[in-house]
């Protein structure tokens, strides 16, 4: 059983609460019904590392405790949510799909997840990612590779990989993924899924295991728009714990949803439809600007043209605060220590030999190369100075237009194994993502079609600093053109 209506059609967070509030159903059988999904498909997927029934149906009791008491509901009553493991609860193991921190528990709760469960959400389980959020694919996890729900051969699209699928495989209603360099917004695409990039500070890192600071975002996947505003909503604002968290208010996502395009000027870029896009991705993301355009919104062609130099910009930035973020991991403080040591510095070189798998190990070799002396000038501060012409591309574009429509990826879901020997194939995979990143402007990924294998398609929606509410009125308008 799946959390589903008669009609197969998934349950939405506003069924799910309505349901609760009027008994039809209660948050405990939803639940039931969450974990025998999983039961089901996950030992072929593989989007969950760790879940934890009895707090999860714990939470259920306390939600089916207020709707039978007739007491107000809260905004996510019963609504099933799965969390990336790079985000911590506290007394849950929190691996980052990492060795390194096999058999750690974390000591508190982020609060992200906090405010899920304040808002009535059931916590199911963690979900596999990239070790340490590195990855395009999900295919370096050192628990295993998370497969495509729409292909099993395929990639759900990485480091997020694991709560793309659990939303699209119907194992979760709602999940929390984090977004560096496009991790929310490819898997959502591989995996025909709604995922947004939230602006840099909108919500809180705080109990975020960190990859790259300045670029970490956490945000959520869910199967409609209307379920990404309702969950941004709930996790956004102001954290005390996070210095880079926003005071600025949080505005009701769901207000102006449904008030269409039209006036709006909504922005294609040249760059992100040139050498290297497939033509069935192309035709997919023109025919949905199409759609825009009779919607009433007017679209107009414009240039980004700093954008080749994003890639290696982000490559740079990225390794070097990885480094530095990843240092901490030496065997003394956290998870595995290697055995039978004769001195403290072969345990610190033996640990992080044995607890970093390949891809986080050449990512810290990269970083301490960049930032190293002699190198600095030339890497990590260009690099750094790149970042602010590709700030002030967006900065001027916004001035021209309300949002900006792109490809979210160049491909659909690839297969697995087939770049994983060509890391710079690999990179080339968030060539349309990294720039919203680098530029900490907001963004989401909403599904505009299939390829003729079946494999979903994203077209990427980018929006101004803190306008998150534009990009998902967009998308609301694309995915109800659709139907």
């Amino acid at each position: 059983m799946t959390v589903e209506t008669a009609a197969a059609k998934p349950l939405s967070i506003g069924d799910i609460r309505n349901s609760i509030e009027t008994r039809a159903r209660n948050a405990s059988t939803i639940a039931e019904a969450c974990f025998h999904q999983i039961e089901t498909r996950d030992s072929e997927i593989h989007a969950y590392l760790s879940t934890n029934r009895e707090r999860a149906l714990e939470q259920a009791a306390r939600i089916d405790d207020l709707a039978a008491k007739g007491e107000p509901l809260p905004i996510l009553a019963g609504v099933p949510v799965g969390v990336k493991d790079v985000l911590t609860i506290e007394g849950l193991q929190a691996t980052a799909g990492s060795r390194i921190l096999e058999g750690y528990r974390a000591p508190y709760t982020a609060t992200a997840v906090s405010k899920l469960e304040a808002a009535g959400a059931i916590v199911l389980g963690k979900l596999n990612c990239d070790e340490f959020a590195m990855g395009s694919s999900n295919e370096n996890s050192a628990y295993g590779p998370v497969h495509n729900p729409h292909a099993l051969d395929r990639v759900p699209g990485g480091s997020s990989g694991g709560s793309a699928a659990a939303v699209a495989a119907g194992m979760a209603v709602a999940t929390l993924g984090t977004d560096t360099g496009g991790s929310i917004r490819q898997p959502a695409s591989f995996c025909g899924v709604v995922g947004i990039l939230p602006t840099y500070g909108r919500v809180s890192r705080y109990g975020l295991i960190a990859f790259a600071s300045s670029l970490d975002r956490i945000g959520p996947f869910t199967a409609s728009v209307r379920d990404a505003a309702t969950v941004l909503g709930v996790i956004a604002g102001h954290d005390p714990h996070d210095a880079t968290s926003s005071p600025l208010p949080v505005p009701d996502y769901s207000a102006d949803i449904d008030k269409g395009v039209k006036g709006l000027r909504l922005g294609v870029p040249s760059e992100y439809f040139a050498e290297g896009l497939e033509p069935e991705v192309r035709s997919a993301v023109e025919h949905s600007i199409d759609r825009l355009r009779a919607a009433g919104a007017t679209i107009k062609p414009i240039s980004l043209p700093h954008t080749r130099y994003a890639i290696p910009t982000y490559y740079i930035i990225a390794t070097a605060e990885a480094s530095a973020n990843l240092a901490r991991f030496d065997g003394v403080r956290y998870g595995f220590r290697a055995k039978n040591s004769d001195t403290l510095s072969a345990m610190y070189r033996r640990s992080r030999d044995g607890g970093f798998g390949a891809e986080v190990k050449r990512r810290i070799m990269l970083g301490t190369y960049a930032l190293s002396a002699g190198y600095y000038d030339a890497y990590y501060k260009k690099a750094q100075q790149v970042r602010r012409l590709l700030t002030e591309d967006f900065l001027k574009a916004f001035t021209e237009v309300d949002a900006i429509l792109t490809p979210t990826a160049p491909t659909p879901a690839f297969k697995i194994g087939e770049k994983v020997d060509d890391p710079v194939s690999m990179y080339l995979a968030d060539i349309y993502t990294v720039t919203a990143s680098l530029a900490g402007i907001c963004g989401l990924s909403v599904p505009c079609g299939k390829s003729q294998e079946g494999l979903p398609i994203g077209l990427q929606i980018l929006g101004k600093h803190f306008d998150e509410a534009m990009t998902l009125r967009v998308a609301q308008t694309l995915e109800a053109s659709q139907k």
